[in-house]
Parts: C-alpha cells; sequence; structure tokens
C-alpha cells in the first residue's frame, strides 16, 4: 500500500502543475467519525462558529474526517491540470465577484507578465491581513500535494531574500476531511511556534509514506501526536493547541479563503488581493518565483 501511495504521488506530480480539487474528498463516515476531528472527550467547545465567518455552516460538516492512506493517494493523484511569523492573520469576508481584466488604472504594463496568460487579475481586488505599506504573498497550499512538495524548495529560498516590504501568508486548503486533518496540524504547529517544522511534514508523507492520518479521528490524532512527540513537542501542549479554539478558527477562516478564492487546485498563490498566479501560468518554479516577485514590486511602487 505504502509503494502504492508513493507512485501515484510521483505520478501526479509527472502529470500535472497542480493537485486539483475535482474528486479530492473521501465520504464522511458515520459514528465516531461524524464527531470532531480529535477525540470528542478532548475538546469541548472545539465545534463553536465563530460570527460572520461563511464557512461557519458547513465547517461542523468536515470537521471530523476519516483519512486513509488510499484516500490521500487518491485525493493527490486525481483530476485534470488545475490551475513570516504574521502567516495566516485575519482577513476579511469579501466574496469574490469575479475574475476579470482589472480597470485600466490597475493593470500592469504590457511586458514580461501578462494578464490571463502569466496571471489572473482579481475583480474586486481582496482585502488583505497586511499592514499599511506592505504587500501580501499567499500561497494556497496542501501538505500531502506532491507539487506543494516541489515548489516548497523554491518558496523557502525565495522569503529568505524576499524585500522587507513583501509578507508571506500560508493558508492550508479546505476541500474535504483529508485537507482538514492536514490543515489541523498546520495550525497546531503554528500555535506552537512550529511551523519550522513545515519541512519536515512534508518528508514525512512524501519521504516516509506516513499520511499523518487515520480512518479515524483517534488515529488521525494518535500519528499527529506521535509526529509531534518525535519532533521534541510535548504532548500534553500539542493535546491543547490541537483542541484549541484558536487553531478552530484557523479551520475557518482556511475555509473562507477556498472559497473566496474558488481554490480548484494547489499551490496557488495571489498577490496583494488581486492577483492569481501558479506554476502552469507561470512556465516553472523558477518564472513563479520571479513573478511574484515583480507583481508584488509592482504593487509596492503605488
Amino acid at each position: 500500500m505504502k509503494r502504492s501511495i508513493l507512485a501515484l504521488l510521483a505520478l501526479c506530480c509527472v502529470s500535472f502543475s497542480a493537485c486539483a480539487r475535482e474528486a479530492a474528498a473521501p465520504p464522511i463516515a458515520s459514528g465516531a467519525a461524524a464527531q470532531t476531528s480529535a477525540p470528542a472527550a478532548a475538546q469541548p467547545g472545539l465545534a463553536a462558529d465563530v460570527a460572520g465567518s461563511p464557512a461557519s455552516s458547513t465547517t461542523t460538516a468536515l470537521a471530523n474526517p476519516p483519512v486513509s492512506s488510499s484516500a490521500i493517494a487518491a485525493a493527490a493523484a486525481s483530476g485534470p491540470e488545475a490551475a513570516d511569523s504574521a502567516d495566516d492573520a485575519p482577513v476579511g469576508s469579501t466574496s469574490l465577484e469575479k475574475i476579470a481584466d482589472l480597470p485600466a488604472q490597475h493593470q500592469l504594463p504590457d511586458g514580461k507578465w501578462k494578464a490571463q496568460i502569466n496571471y489572473d487579475p482579481i475583480v474586486p481586488s481582496q482585502p488583505t491581513s497586511v499592514p499599511a505599506g506592505k504587500v501580501e504573498v499567499l500561497e494556497v497550499f496542501w501538505y500531502a500535494c506532491p507539487h506543494c512538495y516541489a515548489l516548497e524548495p523554491f518558496i523557502a529560498a525565495w522569503r529568505k531574500t524576499k524585500p522587507d516590504y513583501v509578507q508571506f501568508v500560508r493558508v492550508p486548503v479546505m476541500w474535504g476531511p483529508i485537507h482538514r486533518a492536514h490543515a489541523q496540524l498546520y495550525y497546531t504547529l503554528k500555535q506552537l511556534g512550529r511551523n519550522d517544522l513545515d519541512d519536515k511534514v512534508f518528508e514525512t508523507l512524501h519521504q516516509e509514506q506516513n499520511p499523518l492520518a487515520g480512518n479515524t479521528p483517534e488515529e488521525t490524532f494518535a500519528r499527529q501526536l506521535q509526529f509531534a512527540k518525535d519532533n521534541g513537542i510535548d504532548a500534553e501542549a500539542f493535546r491543547k493547541a490541537f483542541n484549541s479554539f484558536a487553531v478552530n478558527t484557523d479551520l475557518q477562516r482556511a475555509e473562507e479563503i477556498t472559497q473566496r478564492y474558488h481554490v480548484e487546485g494547489v499551490p496557488l498563490v495571489v498577490i496583494n488581493g488581486k492577483y492569481m498566479t501558479d506554476v502552469g501560468k507561470a512556465g516553472s518554479h523558477e518564472n513563479l518565483m520571479a513573478e511574484i516577485s515583480d507583481l508584488a514590486a509592482g504593487e509596492h511602487k503605488r
């Protein structure tokens, strides 16, 4: 089974430039799996909604993922090609109305990067989570996506050299139970100040073939807890963060972002709420990083 998972992930990476949403989410099982994403006895109040969040009506249904290795492989391999410390700060709740040509005053010069070819302008532009004077670069990703894993070294190198005016924000995609399970791990590590372990999570999934998820909420929690302990995190601290209101709020926010930008494939990058692009549109990983830098620089000069 593990060999077949790795083969499917490798095939996906060779065949496509993004992990697609289509057919990505398995059905949610009944019984224990229809409770919350951690053992129910350990998380009182976890299902509380965040007022005003458009995701609040769907979060409960997605909060209880039974996820298996085969389901992760199927999610990663299915579908056609699809298009800093302040990561995941709060964002507004405006819905994306359409993607079309920007008004003339907001269009870029007709140069290296062309609208509708290398990037899609977002109209109306969306609110960002960064302070005035900063340019937000937001990546929507999934730990188990081989294309996100392939892009990660380029993102990491770029983050070390990016201008100070650029603030990088990362949001895990929220298509279904498998994605929620990995998003909860991401935000739990963030709550603990341990997103330095992101690379280790990628490696655990793609190199060690450990899905960090199971067929029940209890199994998912146990696997992720073991990963945390193996990497020096206190078990009780992990349990508290995993079950925290802050992590649940972050998950609802990620659901909102997924819906707002109509995310159909990852990795997806949004620059300052105005431009949407990916590896396929840019032409290569290197081109994508150059495009991000150029679009961000253009925003900074406005």
